[in-house]
């Protein structure tokens, strides 16, 4: 069998991070898959491993704006599906249009499917994206051959806004880099930290509306202001430019200086795994996910963890976080507060977060996805039997 993998809308972010992975440890031979044709702009193709059952199909459509590729994607797609002979189509980027062959497409974003996360976005470019997104996803999950949702909240929360259910759904959750993993640390008490050798806090996401980098400094000023040696290190692309300057005014009008509170911007792989290694602790604070690798990470890399309440995120730590509201301030400083104070707590949650993100391979998620599609392409090819 022939896989045509329409890479076509994954651009840079998670979607990448799970393409890139996913690839670099699959076997589809053993699936039955002796090829694998990946469509996408050149940007991210050039980043997909070398692999012998591997074919890159670049078209320079898929190099432009998203109404030149959405374009692309329902018009010249399935015919460059049925001229490379694919069994099966597989969309991890959430849409797929009808063609002669299977699909299976992935839920990845789950903003979409958020009422309350849409509206965030107000009248702007970025709302009326959205609400196109949740009608073209919906109508691909309903019509689609097979769903992959990477977590059962993901599942869950979109079945309830699908019409009808997918023909066949599978839970597939991501994987972790093993550059990430390290070995919880002993924890430091506060007594021994100073102005001078901060307890440091690291939050690594994208600056965008859900993610309330806002309140994260909200809450650390409230912290520096009762004395507590705290420093905090932000680090994500700027995706949204009202964010972007909620996240620039408060550390101007906070820490001008730059003496406790600093934003990276974005960067490099390499980069964030240092920022996990320099920090005490991680913050996560996002109220809408689907299943972030950022978390994934945090926990791997032996750090313990104040995180939101919201969304997957108890589904993924279970009880080795101190959780708060993501959008309250006062209650993330009470929940940072309760950590930088308990010791022994910080360093239970971390052992315990660690022990969680070994159940999350790139090596199980992409024999799991394979096996999904597998499944997929021979049910569909099988005999209908008459009613």
């Amino acid at each position: 069998m022939i896989l045509g993998l329409d890479a076509s809308n994954l651009r840079y972010g998670g979607g990448v991070t799970h393409l890139l992975e996913l690839l670099s440890v699959a076997d589809p031979t053993a699936h039955g898959f002796e090829r694998v044709v990946v469509w996408g702009g050149r940007a991210t193709l050039d980043q997909l491993p070398d692999r012998p059952w591997l074919e890159r199909a670049h078209d320079s459509r898929l190099d432009a704006g998203l109404a030149v590729r959405t374009v692309w994607q329902n018009v010249e797609l399935p015919r460059a599906l049925a001229r490379r002979g694919c069994h099966l189509h597989f969309a991890p980027g959430g849409t797929a249009p009808r063609a002669s062959v299977p699909r299976v497409v992935m839920c990845r974003n789950m903003l979409p499917f958020d009422d309350g996360e849409r509206e965030r976005y107000g009248l702007t470019s970025t709302r009326a994206r959205l609400e196109v997104l949740r009608r073209a996803q919906a109508r691909s999950f309903e019509s689609a051959d097979g769903v992959i949702f990477l977590t059962r909240h993901a599942h869950d929360a979109v079945r309830a806004a699908m019409r009808s259910a997918p023909k066949r759904a599978a839970i597939v959750p991501h994987g972790i880099n093993p550059r990430f993993v390290r070995a919880p640390r002993p924890q430091r008490s506060l007594s021994e930290c100073s102005l001078a050798d901060p307890f440091r806090w690291v939050y690594v996401s994208t600056v965008t509306r859900y993610k309330h980098q806002a309140t994260v400094l909200d809450a650390m000023r409230t912290l520096r202001a009762e004395g507590l040696p705290v420093a905090l290190e932000l680090a994500g692309l700027g995706d949204d430019p009202a964010s972007v300057r909620a996240l620039r005014e408060r550390l101007h009008a906070y820490d001008p200086q730059g003496a406790w509170a600093v934003w990276k911007g974005h960067l490099p792989f390499a980069d964030i795994v240092a920022a996990y290694q320099r920090a005490d602790a991680a913050v996560y604070a996002s109220s809408c996910e689907n299943m972030p690798n950022i978390l994934l990470e945090s926990m791997a890399s032996g750090l313990p963890v104040a995180c939101s309440d919201r969304g997957p995120m108890p589904e993924l730590i279970g009880p080795a976080a101190v959780y708060f509201d993501p959008e309250d301030p006062r209650d993330l400083a009470r929940a940072m507060r309760a950590m930088l104070h308990d010791p022994a707590r910080r360093a239970r949650i971390a052992a315990d977060a660690h022990a969680r993100a070994q159940r999350f391979s790139w090596h199980r998620c992409a024999h799991d996805t394979f096996t999904f599609l597998r499944e997929v392409a021979e049910a569909s090819s099988a005999p209908q039997s008459p009613r």
